[in-house]
């Protein structure tokens, strides 16, 4: 495949399906539904609306092949110095190594230096690949993230609350059975 310059621009709505298969094609997900294509829909258009937050896109011949989520916040939640937030890094196969995601972050920095933002963070799905070429960039770990549902890590608290529970009463009882033992060799001694 001949190197083309990358054409970086910002995603819009009508880009929804085109999306939508760049990520099924990358992550082995399953074609996204129509409720999909809307929900996708929508939320280019709210991103369109917020100053503080960007889908960028890289094209060749029309095609939407990398994309890149970023966001600008608080580098903490106990910091006023904010930072872009880059996530969903994702590059069709075909197209890695073929200067895309260096676009995509070259942009990044771009937005960030307008911004007057001096911290750029990373979230990866752990994906090797991605994380060596972020560690290339000279980009460190610092934290690792991961993601659950609501109701499965709600079902997991339960399970750990009652089986904490239950492993105190079993304390207790061993406690107050050696001190019944105490008593006992203390009274007969």
């Amino acid at each position: 495949m001949p190197r083309q310059a990358p054409q970086i621009r910002d995603a819009v709505p009508e880009d929804a399906e085109r999306l939508l298969q760049l990520w099924a094609e990358t992550t082995r997900t399953g074609e996204g539904s129509e409720q999909a294509r809307r929900d996708a829909e929508q939320s280019l258009a709210n991103l369109a609306l917020n100053p503080d937050e960007r889908l960028l896109v890289a094209e060749c011949d029309e095609r939407i092949v990398a994309a890149l989520h970023l966001q600008r916040g608080p580098i903490s939640p106990l910091s006023l110095d904010t930072a872009v937030h880059t996530s969903y890094l994702v590059v069709l196969p075909a197209y890695r190594r073929h200067g895309y995601a260096h676009a995509l972050m070259e942009a990044a920095v771009t937005w960030a230096e307008e911004k007057d933002v001096e911290q750029l963070s990373a979230f990866t799905d752990g994906n090797r690949e991605t994380n060596r070429f972020f560690a290339r960039l000279g980009l460190q770990t610092v934290a690792t993230v991961r993601l659950v549902s609501t109701p499965a890590l709600r079902k997991k608290l339960s399970v750990e609350r009652a089986r904490a529970g239950a492993g105190t009463n079993r304390h207790l009882v061993e406690v107050l059975a050696q001190r019944r033992s105490a008593r006992r060799r203390q009274a007969g001694a």
